[in-house]
């Protein structure tokens, strides 16, 4: 019984396999020279097949999704240094009080006067 699972499994992909690979290639055939006329600018359109756009449009999508993350990860990089460099501040300001504090003279006591 697990043979005949096996085997159900490995056909049932050959079989999915080789249906998309068919409608690739047909894909590919009914494509191949229709025309597409593209609207780039004012006043500047683009004429090309089909089949030469959509790899194109592909490709742009996946240079536009590196971009956006790429810029994504700057901002938080940017927050991640003004962070920092906020927590560094503080703590040169605490310091900064503190040295401050051990600079004060503390007035000494008068032998006469009587204690507080």
């Amino acid at each position: 019984m697990e043979n005949l699972w096996l085997k159900i499994k490995v056909w049932t992909k050959i079989t999915v396999f080789a249906l998309v690979v068919i409608f690739l290639l047909i894909f590919i055939i009914e494509n191949a020279n229709k025309p597409v006329t593209i609207w780039v600018w004012f006043g500047h359109d683009v004429e090309t097949t089909l089949l030469k756009l959509i790899p194109s449009l592909l490709l742009v999508g996946v240079v536009g999704t590196l971009l956006i993350r790429m810029a994504w990860g700057t901002l938080r990089q940017v927050k991640d240094i003004r962070q920092r460099r906020q927590a560094t501040q503080a703590q040169q300001d605490l310091a900064d009080m503190h040295t401050k504090a051990a600079m004060l003279q503390t007035r000494p006591q008068n032998p006469s006067a009587p204690p507080p």
